[in-house]
This record gives structure tokens, C-alpha cells and sequence, in this order.
């Protein structure tokens, strides 16, 4: 009962999280990586705790269609990343009727029993005492929730006594409430920019624009990300902070130099966020996830890259130092049930990583460049989107539409694996689509059948003139040379 008592969990820079409580302080080793965090050589990439809360704030930003709120009564918007057993078994968001918690609730039930729950905002009490009695194990959210009914000046006697409410049902609980803190390092920084900058997305967007600065339109993105997620998660005033921070009942983060810690960890995160986001940037009247055949994706561009960003968001946690790639699979239900997804719910997700339970750098570590053919890690590292099938939450049935989203072009060892598992589409790139890279190749992609292939290139423009329109090679649009045109226009008009 005394851990219940502890709002903050800190994170030291040894390794060890100090939970404070009224018998002293102990030791507790987090479990935050896949393999063993002691040894030497690790790459940088993202904990757990870290990428579960990226994951939340990224979900409160699901789009969604535009509809009349119940009763007139808006909603304040909330993510929320459910884990079982270190692996994400739900990813939601609040609907027009629900709080994330609710929808949580209703869609995994008494499933919920020592589950960690990731909030992007404070859990009202009606959550949390729905959340406490299904068993939660610990309930994290973020320390900047901006509700205006913490601000000074605008709470009401109805937000106050919810406040309260939910001081005493934390009081009485034996589930861990709270934030998890786990810094980031410089180098972890850099290394997921990095990472970026090198998707494959923007990647695409260069071989078709060999004169275009792909960097320039990045860090364009870049900012202009920074900007919204830091309006919308971000406090800028320290003193309206600490005021915030008194109200979610985190006095102990008011004071220096925790507050200064807090507040650079959580523009750390946003840093972090707006660069994925980045890696994948908005051109939708130029780019998007398009079928060669001309097929109607069965969801929105907006749908499509808020996945594919969940994905690599999945991906900065990689065991391999070279390339991440991140998988995540939907599915639409017959009825929405008031989540907030429009249907979907998660199937699985993943990113590439050794064996379970094998200690990191027990492997080799060595790309394709190698010559030593035993010294490669491509036998040995499991894909994405082999953990995200391996590891799925829920059953794929043939009769629901399944989605699969990834970070990278599917290689010849995924691709059987996709074509039985029962997915109906696929929402990817071909960057490296034909290609054979020493240990590993891509020759099988293309020739996937019952799985329909959208790919990240060019929107083919609608043709307003009897001219055709400009074919289509390689999954992006070939432009021809004025020559060639001029060509064919003679021929037309000598025929």
C-alpha cells in the first residue's frame, strides 16, 4: 500500500528507477528492452516506458470525421497505449460517446487485470475508477495535461470535485499511478533525427526528384510539427506548469531541479515525435499510398499515414544498429462500438529485433558489407513483420478487412508469411522492390497476389485533355523526356 502513495517514478542515468515510498527508497530494474541492457555496444534507440508514451500522444491525434458531439458536450481528446506483458495489445483513442479509458474498458474488459495503461492526458475519475476495478497495474500519463479545467481562473466546482475524486480513489489503490521518466541521451537523439532524414519515405521522394533538397522539405516539416505538438503538449510557462502540475497532484515535480528536468524531457519527446512524423511529410495533393491498379484504399491518405508514422515510431526501438523498420496491423470490425478508430482495432505490431530472451551482441552486429558471410546478422535478427504476426493481440479473420503497415519494402522472407497470414492489403514502399541486396532480397514483392500492394509515390494526375497520362514504372510516375513528346506528337498527327 505504501507504493501507492507515489505519484512520480524517476528515472537515474545508472539505470535503475527510484520509486519513492514510506519505507525508504528501493531499487527496481525496468524492464525497458527486448534483450539484456547491460551489455556494451547497444544501439541508441528508444525504452519502452518512451515509446509507449510517444504512441499515446500520437493516438490522441487519430483522425477523425467530423460528426455532432454527444449532447452537445465536448470531449477532451486522449490517447492510450494498453500493455500486457511488455507488448502493446491496444492502441485507442476517445470517440464522440467515450473516454480513451472507456473505450479501453469496453473493448478488453476484465483482459485489462495488471495491464500498464499509457494515458496522453490525466484520466478523469470516472476512467480511473472503471480502470481500478478491471485491475489495471499501473496507470502512466503525461505531465502537461492543459485541460482548461486545471487552469487557474476557468475550473469549475464539477472539475474540482472530480479532482478530488480521483486523489482518493489514487489514495486507496494498490495500482502504481503516475509518470515514468526515462531520459534521453544526445546520442538517442540524433540517432532517431538521423534515422529520419534516411526513411525511406523521403527517400522515394528523392529518386523522383533527383534536384529536390528532400532535407529542405524535412526540416520544413520538422517545424512545423515542433510547433502544433508543443501548442497542444507542451506548457511554455514554467509557473503555469507548476501550477498544472499542483492540480494532477505532481507537487514533487514543482521544485528544481526536477521541474527543469521534466519540462527538457518532455520537449525531448516532442522533438522526437515531430522528426517520425517528419519522416513521412505531408504531400498529399503530390504523395501518397496509391495501388497501380487504381484500387480505392479501404481508408483515408490521413488514416494510411497517421499507421505507417505508428510504425516508425515502432521502428526507433530496433536492434539492429543500421536499419529500423516498424510493422503495424488493423483490422476493421463490422461496428465501431464507440471507439474512436472508426472500427479499426489493432492486430499486432513490431519492429526488428534478435530472438527473445537472447542477450544483445550475442549475435552479429555486420551488414552485407562484411566478407564474412558467418559474421552478418541477417539470420539472425526476426523482421518486423514477423514479430508483429508472432505477437499479434487478436486473430486475423477472413471476413474483417486486415491491414499491414510498414516501414520498408517486404523482403523475400516476409513476403510468403504476408500472403497466408490473410491480410488484405498492404500500405508500404518499393524503394528497394527488385532489388537483391547479398543476404537479403526483394525479388518477391511484386509478385505477391490476393494482397493488395499501396505504395507510397506519386499521385497520377486526372487527365483534363484527351492527352494520356504519364505512365506509371516502378511504382512512381516516369517522366518523359521533351524529345520523346514531341516525337509522339508527330506521329499522332502524321497518322
Amino acid at each position: 500500500m505504501a507504493e501507492s502513495s507515489s505519484w512520480g517514478f524517476h528515472r537515474n542515468f545508472d539505470g535503475n528507477r527510484s520509486v519513492p515510498n514510506g519505507e525508504g527508497e528501493r531499487n527496481v530494474r525496468d524492464i525497458e528492452v527486448q534483450t539484456d541492457t547491460k551489455v556494451q555496444g547497444q544501439v541508441p534507440r528508444l525504452c519502452k516506458a518512451n515509446l509507449f508514451t510517444l504512441l499515446s500522444l500520437w493516438m490522441e491525434l487519430f483522425p477523425k470525421k467530423q460528426a455532432s458531439r454527444w449532447e452537445n458536450k465536448p470531449l477532451q481528446e486522449c490517447g492510450l497505449v494498453v500493455v500486457r506483458e511488455h507488448r502493446i495489445s491496444g492502441l485507442h483513442c476517445s470517440s464522440d460517446h467515450l473516454h480513451a479509458g472507456q473505450v479501453a474498458v469496453l473493448k478488453h474488459g476484465s483482459r485489462l487485470k495488471g495491464c500498464e495503461l499509457y494515458f496522453s492526458r490525466k484520466p478523469c475519475s470516472t476512467c480511473l475508477k472503471m480502470l481500478l476495478n478491471a485491475g489495471a497495474g499501473r496507470i502512466c500519463y503525461w505531465p502537461g495535461d492543459a485541460e482548461l479545467s486545471l487552469l487557474a481562473h476557468t475550473h469549475t466546482a464539477s472539475s474540482v470535485l472530480d479532482a478530488g475524486a480521483g486523489e482518493r480513489l489514487r489514495a486507496s489503490s494498490r495500482a502504481l499511478l503516475g509518470v515514468v521518466l526515462q531520459p534521453l541521451t544526445c546520442t538517442t537523439l540524433q540517432f532517431l533525427e538521423e534515422a529520419s532524414l534516411n526513411a525511406d519515405f523521403l527517400g522515394r521522394i528523392a529518386a523522383d526528384n533527383p534536384s529536390l533538397d528532400t532535407e529542405n522539405v524535412y526540416r520544413r516539416e520538422y517545424r512545423k510539427n515542433m510547433e502544433d505538438f508543443s501548442q497542444k503538449f507542451l506548457i511554455g510557462d514554467e509557473e503555469q506548469h507548476k501550477m498544472v502540475l499542483s492540480k494532477m497532484g505532481l507537487e514533487n515535480f514543482c521544485v528544481e531541479p526536477s521541474l527543469s528536468h521534466l519540462r527538457q524531457h518532455m520537449r525531448n519527446l516532442i522533438r522526437i515525435l515531430a522528426s517520425v512524423a517528419a519522416s513521412v511529410p505531408i504531400l498529399l495533393e503530390r504523395y501518397g499510398f496509391f495501388a497501380n491498379d487504381a484500387s480505392e484504399s479501404p481508408v483515408s491518405q490521413e488514416v494510411i499515414r497517421h499507421c505507417i508514422i505508428q510504425a516508425r515510431l515502432l521502428a526507433c526501438r530496433t536492434e539492429d544498429p543500421k536499419v529500423g523498420v516498424g510493422a503495424v496491423i488493423w483490422a476493421r470490425g463490422k461496428q465501431s462500438h464507440g471507439d474512436g478508430t472508426g472500427g479499426l482495432y489493432l492486430v499486432g505490431c513490431g519492429y526488428n529485433a534478435y530472438p527473445v530472451g537472447s542477450q544483445y551482441a550475442e549475435f552479429p552486429q555486420m551488414d552485407h558489407r562484411i566478407e564474412e558471410s558467418q559474421n552478418r546478422k541477417y539470420r539472425y535478427i526476426l523482421h518486423a513483420e514477423q514479430n508483429a504476426l508472432t505477437f499479434r493481440s487478436a486473430e486475423i479473420k477472413d471476413e474483417e478487412n486486415t491491414m499491414m503497415f510498414v516501414t520498408k519494402c517486404p523482403c523475400d522472407e516476409c513476403v510468403p508469411l504476408i500472403g497466408c497470414a490473410g491480410i488484405k492489403q498492404i500500405y508500404t514502399t518499393d524503394l528497394d522492390s527488385n532489388k537483391v541486396k547479398d543476404d537479403i532480397s526483394y525479388l518477391r514483392f511484386h509478385k505477391l497476389n490476393h494482397v493488395q500492394k499501396f505504395i507510397w509515390q506519386q499521385k497520377v494526375p486526372v487527365e483534363t485533355s484527351a492527352e494520356a497520362a504519364l505512365p506509371v514504372a516502378n511504382g512512381y510516375i516516369k517522366r518523359r523526356a521533351p524529345e520523346e513528346t514531341n516525337s509522339q506528337c508527330n506521329k499522332r498527327l502524321r497518322s
